[in-house]
């Protein structure tokens, strides 16, 4: 029995997907519930499992190409998994020449013949295929571009349509390329060394929303500086201590945290958000923390942080941050957020203006620590400086509050005793 393949819903507001990692090739056997695509939204990457034992006999959309929820994707070829390898049967009882079990080799849709140069035949009678509208070019009325074929325009630098089909169908053929003569270079000298991929669904979500809160919002930035000295003498007193007791290390993060809450509290309009003529203030402080992923910065949230503890801010810091790396982070981890916090200082950046992830109407951009000369009571000291920047929506938050915002944080981070007494 073949079972088709598809691309199942990932999210309310999400249409359209991109083929990621094909894990199996056709002809490969799976298991029931064995991961055979990965599959590419602009937020999350999901696996698809196969829904039974089976072999892989067609798949229709190639990764990096784009597909709609409910999309066949491929197609499965049931109960071909739970029969012996065919190397196990073949050592065990020959077959007689000329003889093939249906079990050794798996039924598979029919494949495209190329007949020799000069040669002509009718095309063949297929099954009818999904629409796959990114194989479906206009080219002399209707021409279908078979993969093998693309990948020779892409080398090449040439187009479907400037290239006679030659193929059953009236598809265009891997050999019809190669007989084209190729794209002048003239206009790309150093082409065969570019590298061309598709922009990821997620990559490209990331764009259309810096470029979104760069036309939306009436973006400004403030700094401040904090000496790091308080915290990192506290973490040092109390690391060994807290790690024994909550089996995680305490790191900067959650002061920050803290600190922002603190400071969302004093100046709310840095946790609200213009929602058409409307200003919606927030009293929940679900704080969005920028992590570096396998495909590119997430923001996952910490919900209700204002309710948790250095501990459990910590640990939810260090979930987000492992599996954001190995791209599971779940749909519903990404949405909502009341602000964001981004540590651009653990890759060394000394100053940096971050943009609004809008609704939001602000974000605080942490920088790396150094050590530089202070003067302090008169005298100049050396000690642990860090730049910190908030970017802001002039629309709704004025400069005074700005900077309001950004002393409140220094004041906790300097003197962290404040949050625990909230003075």
């Amino acid at each position: 029995m073949t079972i088709e393949l598809k691309v199942p819903p990932v999210g309310e507001s999400i249409t359209e997907v991109q083929i990621g990692e094909w894990l199996k090739s056709e002809g490969d056997s799976v298991q029931r519930d064995e991961v055979v695509v990965k599959i590419e939204t602009d937020k999350v990457t999901v696996d698809l499992p196969a829904p039974t034992n089976g072999t892989i006999s067609r798949i229709v959309v190639n990764q990096g190409q784009a597909a709609a929820v409910g999309d066949v994707i491929g197609y499965l070829e049931e109960g071909a998994a739970a029969q012996p390898k065919p190397e196990a049967r073949e050592a065990a009882k020959p077959e007689a020449p000329g003889t093939a079990s249906r079990a050794t080799v798996p039924e598979q849709a029919p494949k495209e013949v190329t007949p020799p140069l000069g040669e002509s035949r009718a095309p063949a009678a297929e099954a009818p295929r999904p629409r796959d509208l990114r194989q479906t070019l206009p080219q002399q009325g209707f021409a279908r571009v078979m993969p093998s074929a693309r990948r020779a325009l892409k080398e090449r630098g040439l187009r479907p349509e400037d290239i006679e089909p030659t193929g059953p169908g009236g598809r265009l053929m891997k050999e019809d390329v190669l007989r084209a003569p190729s794209a002048p270079r003239a206009e790309a000298p150093h082409a065969e060394l570019e590298e061309i991929v598709p922009m990821s669904p997620f990559r490209r979500r990331i764009a259309e929303r810096l470029v979104e809160s760069q036309h939306t919002a009436a973006i400004l930035t403030t700094f401040n500086e904090i000496d790091m000295s308080a915290v990192m003498a506290l973490r040092k007193q109390h690391q060994e201590q807290f790690q024994e007791r909550y089996g995680i290390k305490l790191g900067m993060m959650s002061f920050f945290v803290k600190a922002a809450v603190d400071a969302l509290k004093l100046i709310p309009a840095v946790n609200a958000e213009i929602r058409g003529t409307d200003i919606v203030y927030k009293n929940f402080y679900d704080i969005g923390i920028a992590v570096g992923g396998g495909k590119g910065l997430a923001v996952p949230v910490i919900r209700g942080a204002e309710r948790l503890s250095f501990a459990e801010i910590e640990r939810v810091i260090a979930d987000y941050g492992k599996r954001a790396r190995e791209n599971k982070l779940e749909l519903h981890e990404l949405q909502g957020g009341t602000f964001t916090i981004s540590n651009g200082g653990i890759y060394g950046s000394m100053l940096s203006t971050p943009i609004i992830n809008p609704p939001q109407s602000g974000i605080l951009g942490l920088h790396a620590i150094q050590e530089r000369p202070v003067a302090i009571g008169g005298q100049v000291v050396v000690r642990p400086m860090m730049y910190i920047a908030l970017s802001y929506d002039h629309r709704l938050i004025d400069g005074r509050e700005a900077v309001t915002f950004l002393k409140r944080i220094k004041q906790c981070v300097e003197d962290p005793a404040r949050m625990l007494l909230e003075a």
